[in-house]
């Protein structure tokens, strides 16, 4: 029984090691029914404490793998020592394990964990009300949610019905299915398969049916990567020949009626180059044109400062960050901490976060939902925006990342915002990946990284609501608990008398 145990535990970490290769950039998206059910049949029969640690095991090891360019952040471009950046990054790791650690322990200690209902029913279902509660608790971290592995199959059908995190239930589903058919006798595989073929079919089907409709009018639309370096944006030798390279690329981009930069394009504070910015805005008028971009301001409350996108303009108008970065731009740590951080030359000052329900800006005769970098991580946080919003604008700082998987990944959460609402993303990245998604989450033009480039487009506003933008994650989360609930029942009061 160890050494069985131990195999299992083996087995957990090395299909863990592979989950990543379901995502950005590599997109082998059948992996990861395939390592789910792998985790799934290890956790087959192990007491509650047991399928703990293979639910850590596998844990550590998708996240290390999938998530380990967060030691560039905080060390190549943090300054931070290499091990303090590799505990931290470690830490990360091992909180997030715990979540799956959570989800088999859950699943083993109230309910069977053997069997058609343990693969089909509790596994699928418990695990995705923990990637939801991971996805919100304590700020939230929903990076390598299940349900992102699956733009590019049929499944992303499911976006605009549940969003990412029904996707994350079907996917689950498949891998119960797998373990099902890789254990039954032929009679009951053959209808596990047909059980399963469905499942996809149905995503198919959904994955052709267009939930919004085109608004009619064509928007030109320019997106400008300026692709300069993190560890040089900030150097006081390169203001200059920044201000020289966006001028020059919305140059560019004339004949454009929007001219979307990235965020923190510009490194200074909006009220220190606000004369600059009127020039960038009465020539991109002469060119009918108008800028908008992401950009560095004092709050209006003062005393600190906010994230913001601002449409040039007569009268400029500004969304305000709302989700804001733990570590990156706000510290919940006390105040000897940030003495610490300030006197290792750390970041140590909070950014101030917008209001939580600001509308729609109107840019270029569009509404847009606007979200700064690491908000469209969170889906249900852009509902208010629809059905109002007939596209949406993300400016992004990929470059703290440098050459890793992790713009990649960004894109490919990007694409699963525009699935679950059917309007385009326009996307600008300061070093990459800009882009543009379309309504369906695929992705119709894009830049190459660290390159200079403006991309040139034209796209359509969409109206209408999908059932996400009615629902949100309710749908799901009510469904789940509606499954655990009676498998419970089920548990408790026939099968148990019974034995």
């Amino acid at each position: 029984m160890r050494l069985r145990y131990k195999y299992k535990l083996l087995v957990s970490f090395l299909a863990g090691s592979f989950l990543p290769l379901a995502y950005s950039p590599f997109d082998f998206f059948w992996i990861a029914p395939l390592c789910y059910a792998v985790l799934f049949y290890s956790w087959s029969s192990l007491s509650p404490s047991r399928t703990f640690w293979c639910g850590f095991s596998f844990g550590c090891a998708s996240f290390f793998s999938g998530i380990h360019w967060v030691y560039v952040s905080i060390h190549d471009f943090g300054q931070l020592h290499p091990f303090a950046a590799a505990v931290l990054t470690l830490a990360l790791v091992m909180i997030l394990a715990s979540y799956i650690a959570l989800t088999g322990w859950i699943a083993a200690y109230w309910f069977p964990n053997d069997g058609p209902c343990a693969w089909i029913g509790v596994f699928p279902a418990v695990w995705v009300l923990v990637e939801w509660l991971r996805g919100w608790f304590l700020s939230g971290f929903g990076w390598l949610s299940a349900g992102y592995s699956q733009t590019d199959s049929w499944l992303i059908g499911f976006a605009p019905i549940g969003g990412v995190y029904l996707i994350s239930w079907m996917v689950l589903l498949t891998a119960g299915f797998i373990v099902c058919v890789a254990t039954y006798a032929s009679r009951k595989r053959m209808v596990v398969a047909s059980c399963l073929g469905i499942l996809w079919a149905i995503g198919l089907l959904l994955s052709k049916f267009s939930w919004g409709d085109p608004t009619g009018r064509l928007l030109t639309v320019s997106l400008v990567q300026g692709a300069v370096p993190q560890d040089l944006k900030w150097r006081p030798e390169q203001f200059e020949p920044s201000l020289e390279l966006y001028q020059r690329l919305t140059e560019d981009s004339a004949g454009s009626r929007l001219i979307l930069w990235p965020e923190a394009a510009i490194p200074a504070l909006y009220n220190t180059v606000e004369g600059f910015l009127e020039g960038v805005h009465d020539r991109a008028s002469e060119l009918g044109g108008t800028v908008a971009l992401g950009i560095l301001r004092d709050s209006p409350e003062g005393g600190s400062l906010q994230n913001s996108l601002v449409v040039l303009g007569e009268d400029p108008r500004f969304y305000n960050k709302r989700h804001l970065v733990p570590y990156g731009e706000v510290f919940p740590v006390p105040s000897f901490m940030r003495r610490w951080l300030r006197l290792m030359n750390l970041p140590y000052t909070d950014i101030v976060a917008g209001e939580p329900n600001q509308l729609p800006l109107e840019i270029a005769g569009e509404k847009a939902a606007v979200t700064i970098c690491y908000e469209d991580l969170f889906g249900a946080e852009q509902l208010h925006y629809f059905p109002d919003a007939s596209l949406i604008v993300n400016v992004s700082n990929d470059a703290w990342f440098g050459n890793t998987i992790a713009p990649h990944q960004h894109l490919q959460i990007a694409r699963m915002r525009s699935a679950e609402v059917s309007r385009y993303t326009l996307r600008a990245a300061n070093t990459g990946i800009s882009g543009v998604i379309d309504p369906r989450g695929r992705i119709v033009a894009n830049l190459p990284q660290f390159e200079p480039n403006v991309l040139n487009t034209a796209i359509q506003g969409y109206t209408g609501k999908t059932p996400y933008v009615l629902w949100g994650n309710y749908l799901v989360v009510i469904s789940v608990l509606m499954v655990l609930f009676t498998q419970f029942l089920v548990t408790k009061f026939i099968i148990r008398p019974e034995t």
